[in-house]
């Protein structure tokens, strides 16, 4: 094999090896996120409301269910609300708890 055959292929599967871990921690960020929102977001068969704060807030939402809705305390981090079957969606009231 010549060195002018030889010295492209050598860059490129340095190159390729240098980029994969970049690659993959930049796709596995943006799966990660959509993956737990901020708000009220349901699964195939739950319903959670994700606080995203980082000063350790605890907020009152309002949980809208087939009937009365009700008010929540939450803290940060995800909150499951109980079955998506039962959830409408979940709000933010505007007060800490």
């Amino acid at each position: 094999m010549s060195v002018r055959h030889f010295l492209p292929a050598a860059v490129g599967a340095a190159a390729l090896l240098l980029g994969l871990p970049a690659a993959a921690s930049a796709a596995q960020g943006p799966v990660t996120s959509a993956m737990n929102p901020c708000g009220f977001y349901e699964t195939g068969s739950d319903a959670h409301y994700n606080h995203c704060t980082g000063d350790g807030s605890r907020v009152v939402i309002e949980v809208e269910v087939f009937g009365p809705n009700y008010e929540r305390c939450v803290g940060p981090g995800n909150t499951w609300l109980g079955s998506a079957r039962k959830i409408q969606g979940a709000h933010y009231v505007g007060r800490t708890c």
